[in-house]
């Protein structure tokens, strides 16, 4: 009796290895195959971004849990300013979560965003944007973009980039990131983990947005006749 328990211990210890194994090499196969498939459509400096009428930023926190400066979010909100100063996009998108009336990422992001000089006619709030996926899918269904340069950190842009695509956008990111902020390993194991489950999301249990609501297309700014006709001035009298 005791030798049969033990063969039978031997192989649910055998099976639970080999179980833990193949999760490991699940978790690392999924999260390479976002990382190779997306590197291409990511660029670090906003210069080197491929322009896009509507930028999507994604929203996070403007504080941390310790009651400082989010350093995410504001590389996030600099990085978004350079791209409309420079022209690279002329809308964005700020979507994010507001599930209490206390937390208000959008509102977040719209103050800061003005704050430092963006027209609030370049700018549209999406309040049910609850996860990246979340985002993308209402970019996509609600705000009728086919079409969007992502905004955010390094770490989460081959997630965001590979979910649009995925969901047929043509979808190119743009890095924010603070070069003097280490991101932590807890974030970084969270992001790791978010890779595999969005491959889920996607293939296998067909997730749905938390809301998606009616279609709402984002009304670009119409260019003024000034807007026009100064470009052609200042080459006739600056040849």
């Amino acid at each position: 009796m005791h030798n049969v328990m033990l063969i039978w211990l031997k192989r649910l210890l055998m099976s639970l290895g080999a179980m833990l194994l193949l999760a490991t090499l699940l978790f690392i196969a999924g999260n390479f195959w976002v990382l190779a498939t997306t590197a291409a459509y990511i660029e670090r400096k906003p210069q080197q971004c491929l322009p896009a009428k509507v930028g999507i930023v994604f929203g996070t926190s403007n504080w941390t849990r310790s009651g400082v400066r989010n350093p995410h979010f504001h590389a996030r909100m600099r990085t978004a300013t350079t791209l409309i100063d420079v022209a690279q996009v002329e809308h964005l998108l700020l979507s994010g979560d507001n599930r209490t009336q206390a937390y208000n990422e959008p509102r977040a992001m719209w103050r800061e965003l003005f704050r430092r000089g963006v027209d609030p006619d370049q700018l549209t709030m999406d309040f049910a944007g609850f996860s990246t996926y979340d985002t993308l899918v209402r970019a996509r269904d609600v705000f009728q973009l086919d079409k969007a340069l992502l905004i955010t950190q390094s770490w989460h842009l081959p997630r965001a980039v590979y979910i649009g695509r995925a969901l047929g956008m043509d979808v190119t990111g743009c890095v924010a990131d603070d070069p003097t902020i280490n991101v932590e390993w807890g974030l970084r194991l969270r992001e790791w983990t978010a890779r595999v489950a969005t491959l889920g999301d996607l293939y296998l249990w067909g997730r749905e947005p938390y809301f998606l609501g009616t279609p709402e297309p984002i009304e670009l700014r119409k260019r003024a006749p000034i807007d026009l006709i100064l470009p052609s001035l200042d080459k006739r009298f600056n040849p």
